[in-house]
């Protein structure tokens, strides 16, 4: 048992060392790079699949990704620690809305006051809107309506501008979840609800109105389809970040391993370092959208952007905090409905573990 358990520690390490390493080229390249020429895949994967060194570091690092799996399946349920993890991480859910209001509002602020719409490639004065927007999700006023704007001026917004804006997808996920949600507290949308819910007050009289909570509970709308939508829209982000950014656009990816000096920081290829880092946002983003191991995706996806700002210092932070709320919102929520954490995961636990036999109902990971 204790040597199983080293096992699993082990692997656990190697695997947030790796998503370390590959952290710093996972941004978005565009932030930081000039050039959005498109370069040659081909070229890209021929490079990193004939040389047997990054050949053989792909195959450990599967490996290792593969044991650590294994390793969680089979001994999860007699650490205690995850357990406890798992039960503070259900305890947040009061603080969620309040949350995603943060993660969404004030990028929304810092967008409308720095010039650029949702996204710094895209430069556009749109102050008031944005400002609007995230001055009323941050005060929690008409949350679940102010959200409905914020999606429909990002529709709007991403017809004009063409895929510049599918950077910023993860709005989308944002507005969303709040809509599901709704504003929590605090917020002035609870303190005009307990207002209205009192005896004797002014706004008594507006008592038998539905809210938009209501509403949307009565056509089968409910918190739990928050997770999924959290799920699908920020692994869309993350999968295109990885594919489209890194693979498609190989130029640019290779720009930001040259501007920063990253082979010096680890000794690889610079074809490794965009396959690589590709790679890890693509696997988080299909893990999110699938809903596999959801917290220990997301939990990844936290240390890339993380390692990311660290490791570029022109960075744009502020750009970056929508997706560090959401993922930070996927610890607490789980991956819900749909995914494979509730239908897949505990068969394979079960398979693996004779203890998960005696639990009735396996935690969704």
């Amino acid at each position: 048992m204790r040597d199983g358990l080293r096992a699993v520690l082990t692997s656990t390490f190697g695997g947030i060392v790796l998503a370390a390493l590959t952290g710093p080229a996972a941004a978005h390249v565009d932030y930081v790079t000039e050039d959005g020429s498109i370069g040659s895949t081909r070229d890209l994967f021929v490079a990193v699949f004939t040389d047997p060194l990054s050949v053989f570091l792909l195959v450990a690092g599967g490996v290792g990704v593969f044991g650590l799996t294994v390793g969680y399946l089979r001994f999860a349920n007699s650490l205690s620690d995850i357990e406890v993890a798992r039960q503070t991480l259900r305890s947040y859910q009061p603080y969620l809305p309040w949350m995603l209001r943060l993660s969404v509002g004030l990028p929304l602020v810092g967008a409308g006051f720095s010039g650029y719409l949702f996204t710094p490639v895209v430069a556009a004065e749109a102050r008031l809107l944005q400002v609007g927007i995230g001055f009323l999700l941050l005060f929690g006023l008409g949350t679940r309506l102010v959200a409905v704007g914020g999606l429909l001026a990002y529709a709007g917004a991403l017809i004009s501008t063409g895929l510049s804006l599918v950077l910023a997808s993860e709005y989308v996920a944002g507005f969303l979840a709040i809509l599901v949600i709704g504003p929590g507290q605090p917020s002035a949308d609870m303190l005009l609800r307990r207002i209205v819910v009192t005896d004797g007050t002014l706004l008594s009289r507006f008592r038998g109105v539905d809210t938009p909570g209501e509403i949307l509970a009565r056509v089968g709308i409910t918190r739990a389809v928050a997770p999924v939508a959290l799920r699908v829209f920020l692994g869309l982000n993350f999968l295109y970040l990885g594919v489209a950014q890194k693979w498609l656009q190989p130029e640019s990816a290779l720009a930001v391993v040259e501007k920063y000096d990253l082979v010096s920081i680890v000794p690889v290829s610079p074809e490794l370092w965009v396959f690589g880092a590709g790679l890890v946002e693509a696997a988080v983003g299909l893990a999110f959208i699938s809903g596999t191991f959801t917290r220990g995706a997301a939990a990844a996806g936290f240390v890339v952007l993380t390692t990311t700002l660290f490791g570029l210092p022109d960075d744009p932070v502020l750009a970056h905090v929508t997706l560090f709320g959401l993922s930070s919102a996927l610890m607490i929520t789980g991956s819900g409905r749909f995914s494979l954490d509730s239908t897949v995961v505990p068969v394979l636990r079960r398979r693996l573990d004779p203890e998960a036999e005696r639990d009735p109902q396996p935690v969704a990971d």
